[in-house]
């Protein structure tokens, strides 16, 4: 059954939010799907309980199937609607409002999970009381790695892998290298402390992210993850964890055209203005 808005508790829990705007009926299929197997062997292990928060910005299709899985393998969920289009980072803070668990986790609605995923992500937590937010290793839909950890960026590092040409994007590979910490990140070391990761998969400790207060909601898209991850240093430790897997199938903004540009250019001029304008 669906609970429009109402708070589906996870107390010494996982609590889950996904924020949907118009998307892809099928891909949100698949990302909810492969969380209710990821969700089956966390508790298979750990009999905790679990609540997921859909999070409606607009265009939710019917997920009464998608729920009732959840449902079978023991997760409350919830729809939080009628809010209309908030943004990203303000509708995952309509459910971090609510989240009561342990850990959260920020999931978007193009990623495929690991059956493993939630179970050696919790039990990195367990291991590493200093851990305060986790990163997955992300795959693409070639069998390679995204690399979307990052050192704190230039306006020309963003302007040059979101807008060149490949072939111009080319000349600059060494130093997109090393903006994406292609150095560090592979597919077996634990790497503490990368200053920035993806919003698309963020776990936390719950009270770390309270603290934080969430998603500053002053980004309507883009950058409020770069902005969470670096306030997050200030109170825990980040750590990416290639044991935790993921596949992301998003793409970026300038493949998505002029509105998300325009929003994308936005928000990186709130970002630079709170944290420090670096151009070259």
């Amino acid at each position: 059954m669906i609970h429009t808005g109402e708070h589906a508790s996870t107390p010494g829990g996982l609590s889950v939010s996904v924020v949907a705007y118009w998307p892809d009926p099928q891909q949100l299929a698949r990302t909810l799907a492969t969380l209710a197997q990821a969700i089956a062997e966390l508790r298979s292990e750990a009999p905790m309980p679990v609540a997921v928060y859909l999070v409606d910005n607009g265009g939710l299709p019917d997920v009464s199937g998608s729920v009732a899985n959840l449902e079978r393998q023991g997760a409350t969920c919830a729809v939080i609607a009628g809010q209309g289009n908030v943004g990203y980072g303000r509708g995952h803070n309509l459910a971090i409002d609510r989240a009561a668990g342990a850990f959260h986790l920020v999931l978007n609605p193009d990623i495929d999970l690991d059956p493993k995923a939630l179970t050696e992500a919790l039990a990195f937590f367990g291991a590493h009381p200093d851990a305060g937010l986790l990163a997955p290793l992300i795959g693409d839909d070639h069998d390679g790695i995204q690399y979307l950890c990052r050192r704190y960026p230039t306006v020309f590092d963003l302007f040059a892998r979101g807008f060149l040409p490949a072939r111009l994007r080319g000349l600059f590979a060494r130093r997109l290298a090393r903006y994406e910490m292609r150095d560090l990140i592979n597919e077996r070391d634990v790497v503490w402390d990368p200053p920035i990761i993806s919003g698309c998969f963020m776990i936390f400790r719950t009270a770390v992210l309270k603290r934080l207060n969430g998603f500053d909601e002053r980004y309507f898209l883009y950058f409020e993850d770069y902005d969470l991850s670096l306030r997050a240093h200030e109170l825990a430790r980040v750590v990416y964890v290639p044991a935790v897997h993921v596949q992301h199938h998003g793409g970026g903004a300038a493949r998505k055209g002029y509105a998300h540009i325009r929003m994308f250019s936005a928000s990186a001029f709130k970002f630079f203005g709170r944290f420090g304008w670096k151009w070259l």
